[in-house]
C-alpha cells in the first residue's frame, strides 16, 4: 500500500482542468501525475503527494475549476493511501514526465534541476 494520496479532479472543458491543477501545484506540495480525456468534453486531471498535502491541493483546485468562467467542475476524490493493486492498473503512477516534479518528504524544491 502506497503511503501517498491520489486524487482526481473531473472538468467539462479544458480550461476548468489547467486552471484547477496550477492552483493546485501552487497550494500544496503535490505532483501533477497526468491527465486523462474522459469524453468529448470532460478531463481528468490527478494529483500525488501526502494526504494533507493533497487534500489542500484539492480545495484550491476545486475552487479554481469552480471559477473558471464556462466551465464546469464534475466530481472529485481523493484516496488517501491506494493500495498496489489500484496504483499498477489505474493511471496514477508517477510518469517519466512527471518524475523530475515528484516531491519528496522534506524537500523544498519543486522544479527539475537544471541540467
Amino acid at each position: 500500500m502506497s503511503i501517498e494520496a491520489v486524487g482526481s479532479l473531473e472538468t467539462k472543458g479544458f480550461p476548468p482542468m489547467l486552471a484547477a491543477a496550477d492552483a493546485m501545484v501552487k497550494a500544496g506540495r503535490i505532483t501533477v501525475v497526468g491527465y486523462l480525456r474522459a469524453g468529448s468534453a470532460r478531463f481528468t486531471v490527478n494529483i500525488r503527494g501526502a494526504v494533507s498535502e493533497v487534500k489542500t491541493a484539492m480545495e484550491a483546485g476545486r475552487a479554481a475549476a469552480e471559477n473558471t468562467p464556462g466551465g464546469t467542475l464534475e466530481t472529485w476524490v481523493i484516496i488517501p493511501r491506494p493500495h498496489e493493486n489500484v496504483e499498477a492498473v489505474l493511471p496514477i503512477a508517477y510518469s517519466p514526465e512527471s518524475e523530475p516534479y515528484r516531491v519528496s518528504p522534506g524537500s523544498s524544491n519543486r522544479l527539475p534541476a537544471a541540467s
